[in-house]
């Protein structure tokens, strides 16, 4: 299952507090924040989705994230490489690294960690 726009936006900023009270996650945003409503809906679907849960303390809730960022981010990119570059990560890589304006130093870098993981193969 995937976040809408909007919950992975509110999702990026659970991520990056760990975990956090409604106002908290409000006050994160950027301007002009949403409502609270609209915070409280996003949350209760992405509970729904099994991305979030929350602790009760007193009369707040306290929300945390139930899936990892890098989890979630694996899960895009392996269905990127799959709908778009015939299921091949070397098309991906070739893609990636012919469209971006990578330096030679992180190509380098690429390179040494590609090295690795064949190393540890």
């Amino acid at each position: 299952m995937s976040l809408s726009n909007s919950e992975e936006q509110l999702m990026q900023i659970l991520w990056k507090q760990k975990q956090a009270f409604m106002k908290d996650l409000i006050e994160a945003y950027p301007d002009p924040k949403p409502a609270p409503t609209t915070v409280a809906t996003l949350l209760k679907r992405m509970q729904d989705k099994q991305f979030v849960d929350y602790k009760q303390q007193g009369r707040s809730r306290k929300y945390f994230p139930l899936v990892k960022k890098t989890d979630y981010f694996a899960k895009h990119v392996n269905g990127l490489i799959k709908n778009f570059f015939n299921d091949s990560a070397s098309q991906f890589a070739s893609f990636f690294t012919e469209t971006t304006d990578l330096s030679k130093e992180e190509l380098e870098e690429l390179k040494d960690l590609i090295d690795r993981q064949i190393k540890n193969k």
